[in-house]
């Protein structure tokens, strides 16, 4: 209801795509949610979270874009019920890699690269509650029906009782614990391609989150 947000053309295509933007102008759509006409980009693009994106995977985000063929195909712009703040935070001037520890490359991955904690973490009044950082329940309703964000903090309502292996094999291939099917929005499609190491650290991030019931 407080949106109907249509993803826009992001291939090289001059007319309908990102193809006259400089590689400055993607990145800052991408980390700060503008367009080169100074428009805000809203909702469900997680600025906040891209906000922490480091130099070298943003640079690595724009070359892969400039990769992408032109696709002519103009959409229509998104409509909001809602009104979008001026701006999602001061100017950006650099943001340098993680720590290299696996909790603070998990807390990147699970954050800027994945944004698992987005939709693992309950809104309240519009705005993410971090206060209780994956404690699940928020709801996502599509063509499946409806489903909710489970609680992925080391609660024994949540991942408490699972395995490493458990863990990641829920992420990568979307089958739970007891065998289930999870259902959308989950990215496994995406998370697949994951680099056993990433996964081990974002295990090992999650591991790290303060139980929530």
């Amino acid at each position: 209801p407080p949106f109907r947000a249509v993803a826009a053309n992001i291939t090289s295509d001059p007319e309908t795509g990102i193809g006259r933007w400089t590689d400055a102008q993607i990145a800052l759509a991408i980390r700060e949610g503008k367009r080169p006409d100074g428009t805000l980009i809203g909702p469900p693009m997680p600025v906040g979270l891209y906000r922490g994106l480091s130099d070298r995977d943003l640079a690595a985000m724009v070359a892969y874009l400039r990769t992408v063929p032109p696709v002519r195909n103009a959409v229509e712009r998104s409509v909001y019920r809602i009104t979008l703040p001026p701006a999602y935070g001061p100017p950006i001037a650099s943001v340098p890699p993680p720590a290299d520890n696996p909790v603070a490359r998990g807390a990147y991955l699970a954050g800027a690269v994945a944004h698992c904690i987005e939709c693992h973490t309950p809104m309240v009044n519009g705005q993410n509650d971090f206060t209780r950082t994956g404690a699940g329940g928020m709801e996502f309703h599509g063509p499946w029906g409806v489903s909710v964000a489970r609680n992925i903090t080391p609660h024994a309502n949540g991942l408490g009782a699972w395995s490493d292996a458990e863990i990641i094999r829920a992420i990568t291939t979307g089958v739970s614990r007891n065998g289930r099917q999870l259902a959308p929005p989950m990215a496994f499609a995406a998370y697949r391609n994951m680099s056993q190491q990433d996964l081990t650290d974002l295990v090992a991030y999650l591991r790290s989150l303060p139980p929530m019931p």
